[in-house]
């Protein structure tokens, strides 16, 4: 490919805005399709269901200082963890800092997206206007995200209260006043709705399949991805045998807690972070339960043949890697248990076609997903060469994940933040363009305007 190329990136979200501003630097002309009238993705609050999975009370889990792009880190004057309203804020003061807005198409939504004969992409869309539309480009980016079709569990049974998924909770209004909830899952979702649900609930009980690692958000006073920053030089299980043991003297033995005990290394699978869910066990407003065996009506029987009464059943299982508008003959990682691209983003057939932010990192995204457009459009313009054998690249990539992660779907994108880093700079070196080592952001304030703050945000 070279320069000239018209690209399509679907979504404006942090990985569609990386790949948007990405695009405007290499020179390229391009067209960003959002279906929503901001930018920001998931991070655009939103009180009705099906919007976005951000509620009420969202806070990022990566720390300010490891989140924001590197070319734009978020003010030294935010709090450690800013919550939804800063974040869309932010992304709001990224484009239009880097004049994006011009080129996003806002309440427009692609339909569906196929090659042409010729080798471009025909994309059909749906404008603001509610017209079918259709246009076609030589590039396809894909940045609409990987938190937005929900999986739901599957049992045995009936359950005859109020179920929902964590992808239609936005806050623990009345409703759940008194009431018996469950929360199903040991993720960073399901630990959210339980803290938050445990407010105002007679009984919050958290039923997990298997054991999980529980990181706090502060070590030694400091974000916890800060302190684990300063150790991503050493080999992966050195890393994960120092994290287990702080981890073990800062918080003792999970059978305390009545929690399963972990025998797997930690990072083997995603972290869940999170300084209060320990604490609310140990105080009885939260109470740890084994897997669900079946739903009996108004019961829930788990698989230590206990069976308890739930008012609410909040299923917190994560969501399916699907793409509505390409044709499952076409593009289908659904079932991946592994992704089958290049650093996470390349396609062996599809040479025009780009997945931005199409992975889960021990980490924050959206500085990695930048670094992706970049080497994206290196190879759009003719700086960068793909490996000739990509197929032999790509089965490479997935016998060997940055650490043992466990398989199955929850872990098909996972990654290490650092190891992926390394591994984008190794590739846009070979393009000339050195992204330099990582390091920490400083004194953020005084070296860019500041984003909005929260008084513009009502």
């Amino acid at each position: 490919m070279a320069g000239g190329q018209r690209v399509c990136i679907i979504g404006a979200g942090p990985s569609g805005l990386a790949a948007a501003r990405n695009c405007a630097l290499f020179g390229l002309e391009h067209v960003v399709f959002e279906k929503n009238d901001k930018v920001g993705g998931n991070w655009v609050f939103d009180a009705r269901t099906g919007h976005s999975s951000v509620y009420e009370n969202t806070h990022i889990i990566s720390s300010r200082r490891m989140s924001g792009y590197e070319d734009f880190p978020m003010p030294d004057t935010w709090p450690d963890y800013p919550d939804h309203r800063l974040v869309q804020a932010y992304f709001e003061s990224y484009a239009r800092h880097f004049g994006l807005m011009a080129r996003i198409r806002f309440r427009h939504t692609v339909e569906h997206a196929e090659p042409t004969p010729a080798g471009a992409w025909d994309v059909r869309y749906t404008d603001a206007e509610g017209r079918p539309r259709n246009e076609t480009f030589d590039v396809l980016m894909v940045a609409n995200g990987h938190h937005w079709d929900p999986r739901h569990p599957e049992y045995e049974g009936q359950f005859s209260g109020r179920y929902l998924h964590s992808h239609d909770f936005k806050r623990a209004t009345d409703d759940w006043r008194g009431r018996n909830v469950l929360v199903i899952g040991a993720g960073n979702s399901a630990c959210d709705v339980a803290v938050e649900t445990s407010r105002i609930a007679a009984r919050v009980c958290l039923s997990m399949r298997g054991p999980q690692w529980f990181m706090p958000k502060f070590v030694f006073g400091k974000p916890a991805d800060v302190v684990a920053a300063g150790s991503a030089w050493m080999p992966a299980i050195m890393r994960q045998l120092g994290v287990a043991a702080m981890l073990r003297l800062l918080q003792g033995s999970y059978r305390q807690y009545g929690l399963p005990v972990n025998r797997r290394l930690p990072f083997s699978q995603h972290p869940t972070l999170n300084s209060e869910l320990l604490d609310l066990i140990r105080h009885g407003r939260i109470q740890p339960r084994p897997a669900i065996r079946r739903l009996c009506g108004e019961e829930v029987e788990f698989v230590d043949g206990t069976r308890e009464p739930f008012d609410i059943l909040c299923a917190c299982t994560g969501f399916w890697i699907s793409f509505p508008f390409f044709d499952r003959a076409l593009i289908d990682f659904r079932d991946a248990e592994r992704l089958p691209l290049y650093r996470k983003m390349m396609h062996a057939r599809w040479r025009n076609l780009y997945f931005i932010g199409l992975f889960q990192p021990i980490g924050c995204i959206w500085p990695l997903a930048d670094f992706q457009a970049k080497l994206a459009c290196a190879e759009i313009t003719g700086r960068y060469r793909r490996p000739a054998d990509m197929e032999r690249a790509i089965q490479r990539e997935m016998q060997r994940p940055h650490f043992g992660f466990e398989r199955g779907g929850r872990h098909a994108a996972e990654v290490d933040y650092h190891r992926l880093r390394s591994e984008l700079r190794a590739e846009l070196k070979t393009a000339g363009i050195d992204i330099g080592r990582f390091r920490l952001p400083r004194n953020v304030s005084a070296r860019r305007p500041p984003a909005p703050q929260h008084e513009s945000l009502q």
